[in-house]
């Protein structure tokens, strides 16, 4: 039973690590990623939709991205959603086929902000981890009466390791994406 609470802990830390690497990478850089599209949901027919599902993204250019609407009536509709994208601050037009996105070089501020917000980001990552961590400790104490108290003190100093592997693989994954933004 202890292990099937520690493997369950593990398994959504691991969750969290990766959902704080998905994250990272929506915040640009000084190149245009079709991933900083990843999370923009477009109104198609009513219901929010993943870009992804709608159009092709294309990369000719270091700081432009052509987004290539399968259906062309959601055109529009995948223009507003990148023109009311938070955070990136680019050029949105569209020529009647395609969307151009022409991402604006960053400024030194600009990159800042952006690292102030990847920040941020992790921060919510480790609150999400420290929150199973919790969950998961006090399972073990639910378990004291079955297992003993041997049992799960050695099983709480694992937990607690586990946990700072993956707030280390957070705060290392955030390093990268900072050096990765102050580059210039």
């Amino acid at each position: 039973m202890i292990a099937d609470v520690l493997s369950d802990a593990t398994e959504r830390m691991n969750k969290a690590v990766e959902v704080a690497k998905d994250d990272f990478g929506t915040v640009r850089t000084g190149r245009a990623n079709p991933q900083l599209f990843q999370k923009v949901l477009v109104d198609y027919y009513g219901s929010p939709t993943p870009l992804a599902q709608l159009a092709s993204l294309q990369n000719p250019e270091a700081r432009t991205l052509l987004v290539t609407p399968y259906d062309k009536s959601a055109l529009k509709e995948i223009e507003k959603a990148l023109v009311s994208m938070p955070n990136l601050g680019a050029n949105v037009g569209n020529d009647g086929e395609i969307v151009r996105v022409t991402l604006p070089e960053l400024t030194e501020d600009r990159r800042k902000e952006f690292v102030k917000i990847v920040r941020g980001k992790a921060e919510e990552a480790r609150v999400s981890v420290r929150n199973i961590r919790r969950r998961a400790k006090d399972e073990l104490d639910a378990l004291k009466s079955e297992v003993g108290d041997d049992d799960v003190s050695r099983a709480e100093k694992e937990l607690e390791s586990v946990t700072k592997v993956h707030v280390d693989a957070i705060d290392d994954a955030l390093k990268r994406k900072e050096a990765e933004l102050l580059e210039v």
